[in-house]
């Protein structure tokens, strides 16, 4: 379909970037970083220190405070839904199927076309509701319009003038036809590619009230658009001001919740216990022979909170409480976690039989088919329905199936079946959490993203770990979207973060 230079133009203007003078969803926040650290709690215990006192003792909050608490967290969700989420996007209102509310919506329009269509049917017509039509037609129009559309703007001011429509109603010259023609060519102009076809057949309907109701139709979904097209905009620009926001509402939450980051605080303790913990056992032989000399190591903030956000990739969500300010990317981090463990165990899965079929690995068609059949029985692994070793029994099978097609083909002598039985064994037992190959798999998998989350998010990516090779693309995909997602919370609460910090290492 060939775009008219209105549209083309259109087009070119909504991929521009928005001016600086656009307003953002967020305001700067007030005071230094500084001044909010001294905001935040400074006597929440350690667990390695001592056992954890009781919550905050309960404070009475208005009914106002709730609902201004519960519009800022609405607020600080749907700017962070914006900015974390790349493929965010309104979608048309939709009642539910039987329900009160599109059955009253239902009878008040048909009401309404109804008499739209008696007053069109009268001798000679009534136009009041037709001009009001035409009147929110036009509103509708202009609103689609950018700044730079004058052309566009005068052409529908001048067709759609109010006053001579109800001046050519009453003198019997109105021309209904005619206007609807016009409204149907502007929306041509203004839509998006996608609506291109419904635009289309607009202009096939030749009765005027039908016509008037899918016209309407399609100015809604063209109004979803515009929403959509507003947000990709500012999207940018609300990159900017989103931190300093979410900070900020944060903070108003925690003035009504002042208990808001007893379980950060947890999560923080127990990722420093862990890189002690660890850093413990490595210097165990040395301490042996040196007891008593040299301090305490520390490990460094960035690498605790680090730790900590790999943490929630092995986060029990049916029976931890998930830390605050990661709360609005909890639905993200299973995702995450979910992906990770369908990754680790394809990569055991094609571990095991790389290892038991000599040279498969070197066959890049062998590798490609056994990879993409073991994924299409995996696909329905996040399901709770999903039994892993049943699903795993079928993959033996299939994989064994595969592996003998292909040695056949290349004149290569098959497995043996007692290798053949041996690799089932092996792949079933990958369904396990404590298989050795699996707990490999996984391991690597942590030791990739937090190799990639301390480099900064530099280019080339760290090496994937041996194994890993088959699914290294869909690896780098996750680590990518992890990074990302941490490295954006880390702006938002890094305040919070090093206060805790300060006090659970002892840093000045």
């Amino acid at each position: 379909m060939s775009e008219n230079p209105d549209k083309s133009k259109l087009n070119e203007a909504r991929k521009a970037k928005p001016s600086d003078s656009e307003p953002g969803l967020g305001d700067a926040l007030e005071g230094s970083e500084e001044a909010l650290q001294r905001k935040v709690r400074p006597d929440a215990p350690s667990p390695h220190r001592g056992p954890r006192p009781h919550s905050s003792p309960a404070r009475f909050v208005t009914v106002e405070e709730l609902l201004e608490t519960a519009r800022g967290v609405t607020n600080m969700a749907l700017a962070h839904e914006i900015v974390v989420n790349g493929d965010f996007r309104i979608q048309p209102a939709e009642l539910p199927e039987d329900s009160l509310e599109k059955r009253v919506k239902e009878i008040v329009h048909q009401a309404f076309w109804d008499c739209l269509s008696v007053q069109l049917s009268e001798d000679p017509p009534t136009y009041d509701h037709a001009i009001k039509l035409v009147g929110e037609i036009k509103e509708t129009l202009l609103s689609f319009l950018l700044p730079g559309h004058t052309r566009l703007r005068d052409q529908i001011t001048e067709v759609l003038d109010l006053e001579l429509v109800k001046q050519e109603a009453e003198n019997g010259a109105l021309d209904i036809s005619k206007l609807a023609e016009f409204t149907i060519g502007m929306m041509g102009t203004l839509c998006a590619p996608a609506r291109d076809e419904a635009v289309k057949k607009l202009k096939g309907i030749k009765e005027i009230v039908p016509l008037f109701r899918a016209i309407f139709s399609v100015l809604d979904l063209m109004k979803v658009d515009m929403a959509n097209f507003a947000v990709s905009s500012i999207r940018p620009h609300l990159m900017q001001q989103s931190v300093e926001y979410e900070r900020r509402k944060f903070q108003e939450l925690l003035v009504h919740q002042p208990n808001s980051l007893d379980f950060v605080t947890q999560w923080l303790e127990e990722a420093a216990d862990d890189l002690m913990s660890q850093q413990y056992q490595l210097t165990l032989p040395a301490r042996a022979g040196a007891a008593g000399s040299g301090d305490t190591w520390r490990p460094s903030p960035v690498a605790v909170q680090n730790r900590a956000y790999l943490k929630l990739l092995a986060w029990d969500h049916g029976r931890r409480p998930f830390p605050e300010t990661v709360l609005m990317d909890q639905a993200r981090f299973q995702e995450l976690q979910l992906q990770l463990g369908q990754l680790a165990v394809l990569g055991g899965v094609l571990l095991v039989t790389f290892g038991a079929v000599p040279g498969a690995s070197s066959r890049a068609d062998l590798a490609e088919k056994l990879k993409a059949t073991v994924k299409i029985l995996l696909t329905d692994m996040h399901l709770p329905s999903f039994r892993l070793e049943e699903a795993l029994a079928a993959v033996g099978e299939k994989v064994c199936l595969e592996v003998r097609s292909c040695l056949v083909l290349s004149g290569a002598c098959p497995l043996p079946s007692d290798k053949e039985a041996a690799l089932k064994g092996q792949i079933r037992a990958v369904a396990s959490p404590d298989d050795p190959i699996r707990r490999i798999m996984e391991s690597r998998v942590l030791t990739f993203l937090e190799t990639h989350l301390a480099s900064g998010h530099q280019k080339p990516m760290p090496t994937v770990p041996g194994g890993l090779g088959p699914v290294q693309r869909e690896l780098e995909g996750v680590a990518v979207k992890f990074v990302r997602l941490v490295n954006y919370n880390k702006m938002v609460f890094c305040p919070y973060y090093d206060a805790i910090l300060c006090r659970v290492l002892g840093r000045p």
